[in-house]
C-alpha cells in the first residue's frame, strides 16, 4: 500500500481549531482597540499617563467578554427569543461594571469632582456598551458562519454516503444476475452429465468472482483491469456458446489505464449475448473498442445481432436493469461529464457509446 507524503507545512484553516481562534480573535482585538485608543489619545495631546486608564480598560474589556462568552455560549443553545433577550440584558449589565470602573479609575488618577465623575460615568458607559454590542455582534456571527460551515460539511458528508451506497446497491445488482445465469448453466450442464463442463465453468467462475470482489463497490478500476474481467467472463460464457460466441477487443494503449466504475462494461457485454448470440443459430460477433476522444475515453461496446428491428427487441434505457444500472453509475461517478447513447445499426446490429473522462490514478489521488 502506497503511503502518501503530507507537506507538514501546509496551512491549516483558521477556524479547524475554534479554542485556538477565539484567544488568538480575542487577544489581537483587544491589543488592537488599546492600541488605536493609545494613538489617539497621544494625538490629541494627552500625556503618557493617558495609558495607564487605557490599559486598565482594555484588561477590564478583555475579563468582561471572557465571562460573557461562557454566557454566550450556554444561550447559543437556547431559543432565539431567550438568547437575544439575555445576551441584550449581559451586554447592558457588562457595560455598567466596565463603564464604572473606567470612570472610577479616571477621577481617581484626576482627582475629579462628583459631578464631573457622573458625567465621565455616563460617557464611559457609552463608549463601554457600543465596544461590548461590537464585540457581541462579531462574537454570533462567527458562531453563525461556523454553524453554516459545520452543517454544510455534515450535509456534504451525508451526500458522499448516500451516493457511495447507492453506488454500492448498483454494483451489487449486477453480481446476482450474472451469477443466476452461470449457476443456471452449471446446473444443466450437470443434468445433461456434462461434468467436465460443468467443473471447468465453476472454477473459472471462482475465479471471475475471486478477480470482482477484490475491489470495492464504489472504486474505479483501470480500463485495462476491466479488460481482464471481461476477458474472464467470456471465458465462462464461451463454455456455453462455444464458436457461436466470439468477442474481440481493440483496446488503445494511450486509455488503458484510464479509470472507470468497476464491472461497467460486464452487462452491456451480458446483454449482447443474450440480444444477439442466443437468438441466432450462427451466433454473433461481439467487439469492445476503447480509445482517446479529446480529454475523454471513448468506449464502444457493439454486435453484429438483430438489433433493434428484428424479433428480439433491446431493452431501452428506461427499461432493463443493466443498461439503467449503466446510466446510473455513470451519473453518479462523472455527473454531467459522461455520454451514454444506444443505436441500431440498419443492416442489424447494436452499439452502446460511452465517453467518459480520462482520469487517471495520479489524477484521483490529486482529486483526493
Amino acid at each position: 500500500m502506497s503511503v502518501i507524503s503530507v507537506n507538514p507545512f501546509q496551512p491549516k484553516p483558521f477556524f479547524q481549531d475554534k479554542n485556538r481562534a477565539f484567544w488568538n480573535l480575542q487577544s489581537v482585538g483587544w491589543a488592537g482597540a488599546f492600541i488605536l485608543r493609545g494613538i489617539s489619545g497621544l494625538a490629541n495631546g494627552q500625556p503618557l499617563s493617558f495609558l495607564v486608564p487605557v490599559l486598565i480598560s482594555t484588561i477590564t474589556g478583555y475579563s468582561l467578554t471572557l465571562l460573557m462568552a461562557v454566557i454566550f455560549r450556554f444561550l447559543l443553545t437556547q431559543r432565539p427569543v431567550i438568547t437575544w433577550t439575555l445576551s441584550i440584558v449581559v451586554v447592558l449589565v457588562a457595560a455598567g461594571a466596565g463603564a464604572f470602573i473606567d470612570a472610577w479609575v479616571f477621577t481617581t488618577q484626576n482627582r475629579s469632582s462628583e459631578a464631573v465623575g457622573l458625567q465621565l460615568l455616563l460617557g464611559t458607559y457609552y463608549l463601554t456598551v457600543t465596544l461590548l454590542f461590537a464585540w457581541s455582534a462579531l462574537y454570533y456571527a462567527i458562531n453563525f458562519y461556523l454553524t453554516v460551515e459545520e452543517q454544510a460539511d455534515q450535509l456534504l458528508h451525508l451526500e458522499n454516503q448516500a451516493s457511495s451506497a447507492q453506488l454500492a446497491m448498483l454494483r451489487y445488482q449486477l453480481n446476482p444476475h450474472f451469477l443466476f445465469n452461470t449457476l443456471n448453466s452449471i446446473s444443466t450442464l450437470v443434468l445433461l452429465k456434462q461434468t467436465d463442463r460443468a467443473n471447468a465453468m465453476l472454477s473459472r467462475l471462482s475465479s471471475f468472482l475471486r478477480y470482482t470482489l477484490i475491489n470495492e463497490p464504489t472504486a474505479l478500476v483501470p480500463l485495462a483491469q476491466e479488460v481482464e474481467t471481461l476477458k474472464l467472463y467470456l471465458e465462462i460464457e464461451k463454455m456455453r456458446f462455444e464458436d457461436r460466441l466470439r468477442a474481440s477487443f481493440e483496446i488503445d494503449p494511450a486509455v488503458a489505464q484510464a479509470h472507470l466504475p468497476s464491472l461497467l462494461l460486464q452487462p452491456l457485454v451480458e446483454n449482447a449475448i443474450k440480444y444477439a448470440v442466443t437468438p441466432k443459430e450462427e451466433g454473433a460477433e461481439i467487439t469492445i473498442i476503447a480509445q482517446p476522444a479529446g480529454e475523454n475515453v471513448q468506449i464502444i461496446v457493439s454486435d453484429t445481432g438483430p438489433g433493434l428491428n428484428q424479433e428480439a427487441p433491446r431493452p431501452s434505457l428506461s427499461t432493463g436493469v443493466g443498461l439503467v444500472n449503466i446510466r446510473d453509475r455513470l451519473s453518479q461517478a462523472f455527473g454531467e461529464r459522461h455520454r451514454f447513447e444506444t443505436r441500431s445499426t440498419p443492416g442489424g446490429g447494436f452499439i452502446v457509446t460511452i465517453e467518459l473522462p480520462h482520469l487517471t490514478a495520479q489524477d484521483l489521488k490529486e482529486a483526493a
